[in-house]
This record gives structure tokens, sequence and C-alpha cells, in this order.
């Protein structure tokens, strides 16, 4: 957006603590403006249990605010992260899938609740994501990849709303990760040199398994190798398994890949060997596909199902039930019912929307 229409919109500006969003700060700041600045609390749900680092966070976001003349403001969207995210995240593990907390609390969180509490007072919402906007010829506003295709954080995005992703700017979209460690360090912030965090969205450190163990406990149950029927081992909960996993299971005579979980007997199934088949599919099936911006039809187009750097091809039909079949131009590992599929033009410019995977053929 030009400065003249920066000028007339009141922007709230998602302020974490990190190095993103207060290189996004400082972005505005030369442009003159100076943004409200609001810092989402979402802490550990029980404090003597939960390892945080919220307090150093908002010690670093009060700074940045307070260096380019900016307020700040502290949001609680505590329980509705508790009770919307994580009870998305708990019933689709517990279902036997494979989901997203972060995609989801873009959605719920960030430009949900937040939107709710204070967001809809302003006229866009800037964050620090690595993703970039477009207008077409008709008005219409598209989401579209940052040139960093390490950190391009699309995916994270593909599941917000048209009226959320309308309100929404990214003003370090433009820039590769080193370039915005460059300009941090250039302007000596105080967390130029912090490290990115790696943790669940809002969560911290919190390992994602503890995560899980904290709201379904275990369920042990019967390891099986599925070209034998051999019983090789025991798991504590099919929960902390995913499609295509190759480490952390524990099992003699590997290497064993998760190829397969049976939710209803509690068995979970590996196949041994290096990269075996069975942890490869090229064709499956999406339901509930969620458009960004419009509809638009489909044919070849680019996707991923994890957040890596890479985009592959593949030919899309839609199916008379309204789901929506991928055929990958090449076997794809570690495709998983639950996951999200992220759908892009050809060239992996302008990022369609996404639908969750259902059955892998």
């Amino acid at each position: 957006m030009t400065n003249d229409e920066l000028n007339d919109k009141r922007i709230a500006v998602l302020l974490s603590g990190g190095v993103d969003s207060s290189v996004v700060v400082y972005e505005l700041a030369q442009r003159g403006l100076h943004p409200d600045c609001f810092y989402i609390k979402i802490g550990p749900e029980e404090k003597e249990e939960w390892d945080c680092t919220s307090e150093e966070d908002l010690e670093m976001a009060t700074a940045v605010a307070h260096r380019y003349g900016c307020k700040l403001e502290v949001v609680d969207c505590h329980h509705e992260y508790w009770g919307q995210v994580t009870r998305y995240t708990m019933d689709k593990v517990r279902a036997g899938f494979t989901p997203n907390p972060d995609v989801m609390c873009n959605r719920l969180i960030k430009f949900g609740a937040f939107h709710e509490k204070r967001g809809k007072d302003y006229d866009l919402i800037a964050t620090g994501h690595y993703a970039q906007t477009e207008i077409d010829g008709e008005g219409r506003k598209w989401l579209t990849t940052s040139p960093d295709p390490v950190k391009d954080q699309t995916d994270f995005l593909a599941q917000i709303y048209d009226w959320q992703l309308r309100k929404a700017i990214f003003p370090i979209g433009h820039f590769e990760k080193n370039e915005v460690r460059e300009i941090a360090e250039r302007e000596h912030l105080i967390n130029a040199k912090r490290k990115d965090s790696q943790g669940i969205c809002f969560l911290g450190q919190i390992n994602y398994n503890e995560y899980i163990r904290r709201y379904l406990g275990e369920q042990p149950g019967d390891v099986i190798e599925l070209e034998t029927g051999k019983r090789i081992g025991e798991h504590r909960g099919l929960w902390f398994h995913t499609i295509g996993q190759r480490k952390g299971l524990g099992f003699g005579g590997g290497p064993w890949f998760v190829v397969k979980k049976d939710v209803a007997n509690n068995i979970l199934y590996v196949s041994h060997g290096y990269d075996p088949q069975t942890a490869y599919k090229k064709d499956f099936a999406v339901h509930d596909f969620h458009f960004l911006t419009c509809e638009v039809p489909m044919h070849r187009v680019t996707f991923k199902i994890r957040h890596t750097a890479g985009y592959l091809p593949a030919t899309v039909e839609m199916l008379d039930d309204g789901r929506m079949m991928v055929h990958a131009d090449e076997p794809i590992h570690g495709v998983a019912p639950g996951q999200f599929c992220v759908v892009y033009d050809e060239n992996h410019h302008r990022c369609y929307g996404s639908g969750e995977i259902t059955v892998c053929l």
C-alpha cells in the first residue's frame, strides 16, 4: 500500500516481542506512522506446570513500542486459545488425524478473537508474517507468496476468511529473513539477535507431545509391521505419531516408518526399510476446500502439505460430492489425513486456499 493509502487508515500491529513484528513497527514508523500496538496474551493454562516466555516477550514488545512512540495494549485471548485452538487440536488427534494448530491460530485468534476484542476498531491489522498481498483489476485482494521460500508463511494463513485477508497487511513480507535481521541489527532493536520461536503458536517452549499428553494422556497399543503382521512393540498413544514419521519411534532393527493408524483398534502400523513405497502417495482427497479470495477454477496447480520450502506440482479435479482430488506429479512422502493441503497457482505465486486431507489412495 502507498503512504497516502496508509495515512488514511487506522492500523493495529500485532507485536509479539520477536524480531519480525518489531521490524513491522520500524517499517511503519519509517513511513511517518505511529500505529497502535497490541500484545496478545496467551498464558499457559496452568502456570505451575508450563514453561512460558511470555514475560520476556512482553518486555521486548514494550521496549519496541516505546522506542517508536506507539502505545502498547495487552489483549487477553487466553480463554479463546485454550477453548478453540486446543479443542480443535485435541479433537483431531483423538480421531487419528494430523492437525496444524498454527493454521487455526491465525483464523481463530490473531484475526479472530483479537478482532472481536480490539481489531474491529481498526481498518488494518499488521503482522510479521512472511507473506504478501496484491489487488487485481477487479479490486479483489489476493494472498501471495514471500520471496523467502524457507520462511514463506502463506500456508499458515490459507484458512483465514476473506474479510480477515482484506484487513491484513504484511509490511515485511517482501523481505527475506536475513534482510529483516539486518534491519533489526542496524537499528539496534532490543531483540535483533533473538532466536525465532520453534514451538507451537503462542506456547513458547512447550513440547508438542507434552501439549497432547496434558489433555489426552496415554493409550498404549500394538505396533504392527504392515507387510508381515508381526507385532514389534507398543506405542503410548496413536496421537503421538504421524504418517511418514521416521524418528523417535524407539524400536530396534530400524529404520521404521509410520504408514497407517487404525484408530478403532488402537494399532500403529509401521513399515521397515529405507523410505518404503508404502510411505508415499500420489493421490489424495481434500474436503471443505476454503477459497481465500474467491472460488476459482483449478486444474494445474502447485501445493504443499507441510511447512517446507518446496511447492509440488499437481493436477486437481473436483468430485461430485464436493471434495477435491489432488493428483501429484510425483509420489509425496508422509501424506496424512488431517493435514492441510495448501493450493497455489502453477507458478506458486497466488495462494488460492486450503482444505483438509481426508483419504490417501
